[in-house]
């Protein structure tokens, strides 16, 4: 048996810059300042004792050919790796796995990636496994997604990375203090989910209508990493609030009046600031304030604080058994 676990990611500024429709048209390319949740998807990848494959997520599926399953991620990560017969396959993850914000979907094809290339014999890196899950993601299956999500989720810790117009990325490590991250930063759960692809076709289209405002959620990218490694706390709340009021308008369906509601509640309590992660129309915001905020808030909302993964995908079980 292989076990992956792979983290989520929380994206602190520069979300939106890193799809191509807006990085292949931009000089400097896309920027995107973030970090790797310790929250994860755990991905085991077993040996099955007849042909068939079997997949367990939400549902259950048993085919005897691979090209038969529903679950597309799966499906194309068995293709892409070779393992395509004889294994069992399931994934577990620590949160709500789709529509949270926090990049899920890609973390399960980075994680699934690593557990199926273990099965095989090989040990790829973080780099082939970020560029085989976009491969996957947006290539082959076609999702009007960016790039971010994936190179997160197989780095681990924070990072700010940038999208060039050739579609190379450049991964580079911030070293910021994790207990103050922990101590200044949470994440609050709306208890709503949404699929992003519908909110990411559109901002897809409307890129070069809204570029002014996502060069500026590109400058905000770099801000926003000298704020945090000087430890001005505060200067990044008021850089995620800023992030938040022009993504809110980029596209219709990104807020809605229960989010901005909620948004407007947090804020009355002392937060300096803060976002909604991801495309938009629900999952998590992410918030920048005091212990005693944090506490006010989780009477009535699902909080997480905001502990870093340094990791990466991993594979944290190997019995040796390969394909």
């Amino acid at each position: 048996m292989i076990i992956s676990r792979t983290p989520v990611r929380v994206s602190f500024c520069g979300g939106g810059t890193d799809l191509p429709a807006y990085y292949e048209g931009s000089e400097n390319g896309g920027l995107v300042t973030s970090m790797a949740l310790a929250k994860h998807i755990h991905v085991t990848v077993n040996r099955r004792f007849d042909n068939s494959v079997r997949v367990g997520y939400s549902q259950t599926e048993i085919v005897d050919d691979f090209e038969d399953l529903e679950h597309e991620l799966v499906r194309e990560a068995m293709r892409m790796t070779g393992v395509t017969h004889s294994v069992e396959i399931t994934t577990i993850a620590d949160i709500p796995s789709r529509g949270t914000g926090l990049g899920s979907s890609s973390a399960l094809t980075v994680g699934l990636l690593n557990a199926l290339h273990t099965y095989a014999g090989r040990t790829p890196d973080a780099e082939q496994l970020a560029e085989e899950a976009c491969r996957i993601e947006i290539d082959i299956l076609g999702q009007p997604i960016g790039r971010q999500d994936q190179y997160a989720a197989a780095f681990g810790g924070s990072n700010q990375i940038s999208f060039l117009a050739d579609d190379s990325v450049n991964v580079m490590p911030i070293n910021l203090d994790a207990s103050a991250l922990e101590d200044n930063y949470f994440l609050v759960y709306t208890g709503m989910t949404r699929k992003a692809s519908g909110i990411l076709a559109k901002q897809s289209a409307s890129s070069d209508k809204k570029r002014s405002e996502l060069d500026s959620l590109r400058q905000q990218a770099i801000e926003v990493r000298e704020a945090l490694e000087s430890g001005d706390h505060d200067a990044v709340g008021r850089l995620l609030d800023a992030s938040w009021q022009i993504k809110r308008n980029l596209v219709d369906g990104i807020t809605v009046s229960s989010l901005d509601d909620l948004y407007t509640s947090i804020i009355s309590m002392g937060a300096t600031g803060g976002k909604l992660l991801g495309a938009g129309g629900g999952g998590f915001f992410l918030f920048q304030g005091s212990e005693t905020i944090r506490s006010k808030i989780e009477v009535e909302h699902k909080v997480i604080p905001l502990v870093m993964d340094t990791a990466g995908s991993t594979i944290i079980f190997d019995d040796g058994s390969r394909l």
